[in-house]
C-alpha cells in the first residue's frame, strides 16, 4: 500500500468515526488499567460485564487490593484465564500504592513492569490515558494490517513499528482505536464482510468476499 493509498484509507475510516475510543467501561486511568489487563484473550463485552459490579465494588486500587484474590475471581470468573488475572491485578494493585501513590504511571516502563502488562496493555494505557500516539497491536490490527497490505510483520511488534513509520502524523493517535473497530465489526477473522468496507478498492487481500447478488455468473 503506497503513502497516497494509505492516507485515503485513514481519512476514509476518521469520516466513519471521527472520534473513536475504547468500548471498555472505566471512569478512572485505574479502571482502564484493570479493564484492559483482563480483556487479554477475553472481549471486551465480558469484561464489561464483570467490570460493571467490580468497578462499583472496588473503584480504587486500595478497595480492590482488599479484596483479595479470591473475592477478585468472584466478579471476573467468567473472563478467561480469570485466576491468573485475578493474580496479576492484586499484585499490580500493591504495586501501584507501594511505587506510585495509587497512581497509574505514564511512563512505557513503569507500566511494562506491572503485573500483567505487556507492550500491548501499555500502548492502550499510554493512548487512551494519556494521549500518546502509540498503536497497540492486538489480534483486530494484526490481521488488517496485514490483509490490507497496510503493515506487512510475522510478528505484533513487527507490525506496530511498521505502523509507526507509515501512518501519518495526523491520524496516529486515533489510528489503534479505527484499525480494531474495522477488525472487529468489518475485517473480521472468518467472513470479513468486504462489500461494505470503506477501504475494499485498496485492500490486497486476495480472496475478499461479495455479497451474492453481484456476483458474476
Amino acid at each position: 500500500m503506497d503513502a497516497r493509498q494509505t492516507h485515503e484509507l485513514f481519512a476514509r475510516l476518521r469520516a466513519a468515526n471521527p472520534r473513536p475510543t475504547t468500548e471498555l467501561e472505566y471512569a478512572s486511568n485505574f479502571q482502564l488499567l484493570i479493564a484492559v489487563i483482563l480483556s487479554a484473550q477475553a472481549t471486551d463485552r465480558s469484561v464489561n460485564l464483570a467490570t460493571r459490579k467490580l468497578f462499583t465494588d472496588a473503584p480504587t486500587p486500595q478497595a480492590m487490593l482488599a479484596l483479595g484474590e479470591e473475592r477478585l475471581s468472584g466478579y471476573i470468573n467468567r473472563i478467561g484465564l480469570y485466576r491468573n488475572k485475578a493474580r496479576n491485578v492484586i499484585a499490580t494493585c500493591r504495586q501501584l500504592l507501594a511505587l506510585h501513590g495509587g497512581e497509574v504511571p505514564c511512563s512505557r516502563r513503569a507500566l511494562e513492569a506491572l503485573p500483567g502488562v505487556g507492550r500491548k496493555t501499555a500502548n492502550v494505557v499510554l493512548n487512551t490515558a494519556f494521549g500518546e500516539a502509540t498503536i497497540a497491536v492486538d489480534t483486530h490490527i494484526f490481521r488488517v494490517a496485514n490483509r490490507t497490505g497496510l503493515a506487512v510483520g510475522k510478528t505484533p511488534l513487527a507490525v506496530e513499528l511498521e505502523l509507526l513509520k507509515v501512518v501519518p502524523d495526523e491520524f496516529r493517535q486515533s489510528a489503534h482505536h479505527w484499525l480494531i473497530l474495522h477488525g472487529r465489526y468489518v475485517c473480521s477473522a472468518r467472513q470479513p464482510a468486504c462489500w461494505r468496507c470503506a477501504i475494499a478498492d485498496f485492500c490486497a487481500y486476495p480472496d475478499k468476499l461479495v455479497p451474492f447478488d453481484v456476483m458474476p455468473g
